[in-house]
């Protein structure tokens, strides 16, 4: 049987760009970006402060407009993508924060109840039979009825990436995930999420800066250098993009 990095090199692309200009407000940060993440993808996305990484998720999400070039995310494609269009976008994409995002005056489970009957679940039992599962897939299924004020920064990240998972998206997006993590919580995220898109062959795309990340949990890497993004193993160049 193939496995499903195989299969996924049969799949159509989750996210494809070609020749895109990627703005950040009225300003091109990002030109003729070409990008293509399949099912399956671990891919990460480095370089400097405002190269353009941050942007370049906006536009994923559609929070930032694509005005030139090709752009497609899920099956929706970004060129004009209509407002009432972008809530649907979003269900296929879990999205992961540095700062977690939790609503600080909810539970756990009141915090993933929340997301589920904001995207239209409404059956009381399914909605708690999804919590349980995301919960259980992050190892935090003790957690349910704490406060996010009575949980550590890695069991907060937790709780956003099974968040993220509440929807069965095809994508996950984690930007600086780890940014405000000790060295030994911030690899239980990364073994937490290289699992997910090994078991379940969700695809990732990771911003970040530290290279110790990419370097132990190998994926494709695109550099962001010079008002451009590039698919890149060159070690020099990704040293130098990530020179501060």
């Amino acid at each position: 049987m193939e496995d499903k990095k195989q299969m996924a090199s049969k799949s159509e692309p989750l996210v494809s760009f070609r020749g895109a200009d990627i703005l950040n407000g009225e300003n091109v940060v990002i030109y003729g970006l070409d990008m293509e993440v399949f099912p399956g993808d671990f891919v990460y996305i480095v370089g400097k402060v405002g190269t353009g990484k941050t942007s370049i998720i906006r536009t994923i999400i559609g929070e930032n407009p694509l005005e030139k070039g090709f752009g497609q995310v899920c099956g929706y494609e970004l060129n004009g993508l209509r407002d009432k269009d972008i809530p649907y976008l979003r269900r296929k994409i879990g999205v992961v924060f540095q700062d977690f995002q939790l609503l600080t005056d909810r539970t756990v489970e009141q915090n993933l109840e929340f997301v589920l009957k904001a995207t239209r679940w409404k059956d009381k039992d399914a909605i708690d039979k999804r919590i349980r599962e995301v919960l259980e897939d992050v190892g935090m299924e003790n957690k349910a009825h704490k406060m996010p004020h009575q949980l550590s920064g890695g069991e907060q990240q937790r709780i956003a990436i099974a968040r993220s998972l509440l929807n069965r998206p095809a994508l996950i997006i984690a930007d600086e995930p780890t940014g405000n993590l000790d060295n030994e919580t911030a690899d239980g995220i990364l073994k937490l999420l290289t699992g997910i898109n090994k078991e379940d062959g969700t695809a990732i795309i990771m911003v970040t800066h530290n290279r110790n990340i990419f370097e132990k949990y190998h994926g494709r890497v695109f550099v962001c250098k010079d008002e451009s993004c590039e698919e890149n193993v060159n070690d020099e160049v990704i040293d130098l993009a990530l020179t501060i």
